[in-house]
């Protein structure tokens, strides 16, 4: 399978511009930026799933707050953890209830898929809700930022930004590599038509357990970056809204695109940011989701194939022809039926 050249140097511009951002933006921005880069993370896990498999999966942000959880669960109180094992600990703990969850979720299809891992989603939820293990409704507190020794402090927030991007471009480049494997193709097709893949021999479930359990600890990493930043943790980051803004940013990209998941997420959280604006919206602002909403939903009768089918869009509207290499594609579709 190639690579478009095309989009890789438009992925590589992202991550550019994200790195060069610092040198302009001020303190508030770059905490923004840093948040929205640890939803892309997020966003590109759920991406593996939905967009690579098929699997629609309504319990993501629990695995996201398992790792946020367990970054302080495992912090000392008094002292700074060491990064080299309390992030590989995060990563698996949430690992390990995916494959947990998996295990028992992916022996169903469709909406029994999706309410049996938003169950075990609420199941984590009310595990640190109503419990002392997670602090109740009020959360806990990560007392200590971890760190690597003296020359990696994360406490400090240009350090943290680095951090985060390194981690968002391994994200990227780990699922890019991921879904042009043997794997990745065997998820491909399983997206397409399972049935016609058990029909050829293939087991199935093995792939998509692994896709899930990768996702998840995706997630997990996530959520250590999360807690990191915010140093505070509660209830509503296992919560399904959470979940739900995350199907949303990857629909809103473009389902089925690794840099649809990247662009979802900044979309998604500068639209927030948006409509809550009082300065621009008054005192419209506290009605910031019907803003949202609409937008979202308008954007997608418009741009079926998300934010990344704008230039396409774009084209037809105001030049009226498309990519060169769509009219071939379709002029081969076109010979092969007539």
């Amino acid at each position: 399978m190639g690579i478009d050249k095309g989009k890789a140097v438009f992925v590589g511009l992202i991550f550019l511009a994200l790195a060069l951002y610092p040198l302009v933006g001020d303190s508030y921005g770059i905490g923004l930026i840093n948040k929205v880069m640890i939803y892309a993370i997020l966003a590109l896990s759920l991406e593996l799933l939905v967009g690579s498999t098929g699997l629609i999966c309504f319990g993501q942000a629990a695995f996201f707050g398992i790792g946020a959880y367990a970054a302080v669960l495992l912090s000392p109180e008094d002292a700074a953890a060491s990064i080299w094992l309390l992030l590989p600990a995060c990563v698996l703990a949430a690992a390990l209830y995916a494959l947990f969850v998996g295990a028992l979720s992916l022996r169903t299809k469709g909406v029994y898929f999706i309410m049996v891992t938003l169950a075990f989603a609420q199941m984590a939820y009310y595990v640190v809700h109503d419990t002392a293990l997670g602090g109740g409704s009020d959360g806990i507190y990560l007392y200590y930022v971890p760190g690597m020794d003296t020359w990696l402090d994360l406490g400090k927030p240009l350090i943290l930004y680095f951090f985060t991007l390194l981690f968002l471009v391994w994200t990227f480049v780990f699922l890019a590599i991921l879904l042009r494997s043997h794997l990745g193709r065997a998820l491909a097709g399983i997206r397409i038509n399972e049935q016609r893949m058990l029909a050829s021999g293939f087991t199935t479930y093995p792939y998509k357990l692994a896709a899930f359990v990768t996702s998840g600890g995706i997630a997990g990493l996530a959520g250590f970056l999360f807690v990191v930043q915010d140093g505070f943790v509660n209830p509503e980051m296992l919560s399904w809204h959470l979940s739900g803004s995350l199907l949303m940013m990857i629909i809103l990209g473009g389902l089925g695109h690794l840099r649809g998941a990247l662009i979802g997420a900044f979309a998604f959280v500068f639209l927030q940011e948006f409509f809550k604006s009082t300065a621009i919206f008054g005192d419209f602002a506290k009605h910031w989701h019907l803003g949202l909403g609409l937008t979202i939903i308008l954007s997608v009768a418009i741009l079926p194939k998300g934010l990344i089918g704008l230039p396409e869009w774009v084209q037809m509207r105001l030049f009226g022809y498309r990519n060169p290499r769509q009219v071939e594609r379709a002029d081969a579709r076109e010979d092969r039926h007539s």
